[in-house]
């Protein structure tokens, strides 16, 4: 046998053994949303969105509470990381640069990405639940907001790297300051990526439980005051889905199609806008070549 024919065999080899776990983890995959769209669908209804949480084995009752709670601690911690995560990204691609601290940033960056995030909850409990004596909102969206700002902070430095340098000693030799140069051209050149890093972190933080299990807790009752514990959709769908009660059963696999939902929806987003905004600058270049 000669060494071509040994190369090709072992490339078949890998090709169809890459192949075969490939189709095996794609049929895990739609096992899993056939069983969440089943059980799922057959729970949806107009109360699961009106009505608030009920005891069980009465009629009535959905997840109002959850569904708004967890808007609130999602938009919270939006507000709060991604401000952060941006100037963050920033600073390390336009004024770091290749410095020692800047590398520092990004090896943190790289390793709060993969912390798990029961331990940022235990972190943000310390910090807030624990000396105040309550669960409350505020320690929620503290918690999102600190596993979001890794994600976003990565997502803004590469994408800022792709803005080629040039554009960059354009605008300083025109005369504009370095903050209007990031301003009106690096952040031009790179909104779309970082538009999708910011959907990437939301999605990435809106399936979260752990860490809402140590700060915000979980609340039955409808509840907006960031003061108190507050309900969100995650914690919610694990009480109801491991409960004993049918009812509950029901409506923790109705949360779990919503939040799937929402997260697939952002994700989906994310790449329709990207994908967009590919075609629409090939078309401009087309024009430009014209």
């Amino acid at each position: 046998m000669t060494s071509s024919t040994k190369r090709k065999i072992i490339n078949k080899f890998v090709l169809s053994l890459s192949t075969i776990f490939a189709i095996i983890g794609v049929a895990f995959l739609f096992w899993i949303l056939f069983v969440l769209l089943k059980n799922g669908f057959s729970a949806l209804s107009v109360n699961m969105f009106v009505e608030d949480g009920a005891p069980p084995g009465t009629e009535g009752g959905g997840l109002r509470h959850a569904i708004v709670g967890q808007l609130i601690l999602a938009v919270g911690a939006t507000v709060l990381g991604v401000p952060i995560g941006i100037l963050a990204g920033t600073f390390v691609r336009e004024y770091g640069k290749k410095s020692q601290f800047a590398d520092l940033i990004r090896d943190l960056s790289d390793i709060m990405m993969s912390a798990p995030s029961i331990v940022i909850g235990t972190f943000v409990y310390a910090l807030l639940v624990a000396p105040t004596g309550g669960f409350s909102g505020y320690a929620g969206i503290t918690a999102l907001a600190i596993m979001m700002i890794p994600i976003i902070l990565r997502t803004t430095d590469d994408m800022l790297g792709l803005v080629p340098n040039s554009l960059r000693e354009a605008a300083i030799a025109l005369g504009a300051p370095k903050y209007k140069m990031i301003l009106d051209v690096v952040y031009l050149g790179a909104r779309v990526g970082i538009l999708t890093g910011i959907l990437l972190g939301i999605a990435r933080v809106a399936g979260e439980t752990a860490p809402l299990l140590f700060t915000s807790f979980n609340s039955n009752f409808f509840e907006t005051d960031l003061a108190e514990p507050i309900a969100s959709l995650t914690v919610t769908m694990f009480n109801y889905a491991t409960s004993p009660y049918e009812d509950w059963q029901s409506l923790g696999w109705g949360a779990a199609l919503i939040l799937a939902g929402f997260v697939l929806g952002l994700n989906i987003l994310g790449r329709i806008w990207l994908s967009f905004h590919h075609i629409t600058r090939k078309k401009i270049l087309k024009k430009r070549k014209r």
